[in-house]
C-alpha cells in the first residue's frame, strides 16, 4: 500500500516542472493539444475558433468531467500555451507544493522573488520559476484586504493562507 502511494505522488501526468506541467511540455502547439489530452475531454471557445483567431482558454477535463487545467494560448504565428492554470489538486510540483497547500509551504521551499497586490489578491512571484501564486486578500488581515495601492509584505501574509490560484507562465 505505501508503494502504490508514492508512487502516486510521483504519477507524472501529474507532476510541475520548470518546462512541463504533467503531459504539457513548454514547447507543446495548440493545434496539438487534441492529441496530448487524447483520453480527456478539451472545451474551447468555439466563436473564435470558427473566426480563425484561436481558442482565447482552453479547459481540460478528465473523462469524468473533473477539472483538470485551464490553457491560454499565446498569439503567435503557430500558438503555443503561455498560460496554465492548475484546477486539480493531483498536480504537485516537485517540492510537493499543490493548490491545497498553504503559504508557508511556498515559502518554506520556494524563493520569492516578488509580491505584488490587486483589489482582490495577491500574487506571489518566484525567483528563477515559472510557477507562480495567487492568495485571496481574504486571507490576509484586515488592514490589509481593503487597499488595493497596499504594499503586502511576506511577513504580513499569514502561514495559513490558502492558495487560490497556481498558474505556471512561459514566454
Amino acid at each position: 500500500l505505501l508503494a502504490t502511494q508514492c508512487q502516486k505522488e510521483k504519477d507524472p501526468n501529474f507532476l510541475i516542472a520548470s518546462n512541463h506541467v504533467g503531459k504539457l511540455d513548454k514547447q507543446s502547439l495548440a493545434r496539438d493539444l487534441e492529441l496530448i489530452y487524447a483520453n480527456d475531454s478539451l472545451v474551447m471557445d468555439t466563436v473564435k475558433l470558427n473566426f480563425g483567431s484561436g481558442a482565447s482558454k482552453i479547459k481540460i477535463f478528465e473523462k469524468g468531467g473533473a477539472p483538470l487545467l485551464t490553457l491560454t494560448p499565446n498569439a503567435d504565428s503557430i500558438p503555443t500555451v503561455q498560460n496554465v492554470l492548475i484546477k486539480d489538486p493531483r498536480f504537485t510540483t516537485s517540492n510537493g507544493v499543490s493548490i491545497k497547500s498553504t503559504f508557508k509551504d511556498i515559502k518554506e521551499k520556494y524563493k520569492i522573488k516578488k509580491i505584488i497586490t490587486s483589489i482582490n489578491n495577491v500574487v506571489i512571484l518566484l525567483k528563477d520559476n515559472d510557477l507562480y501564486f495567487t492568495i485571496d486578500k481574504a486571507e490576509l488581515p484586515a488592514s490589509l484586504r481593503y487597499n488595493a495601492n497596499t504594499t503586502v509584505e511576506e511577513v504580513q501574509i499569514p502561514d495559513n493562507a490558502k492558495i487560490k490560484y497556481m498558474m505556471v507562465g512561459w514566454d
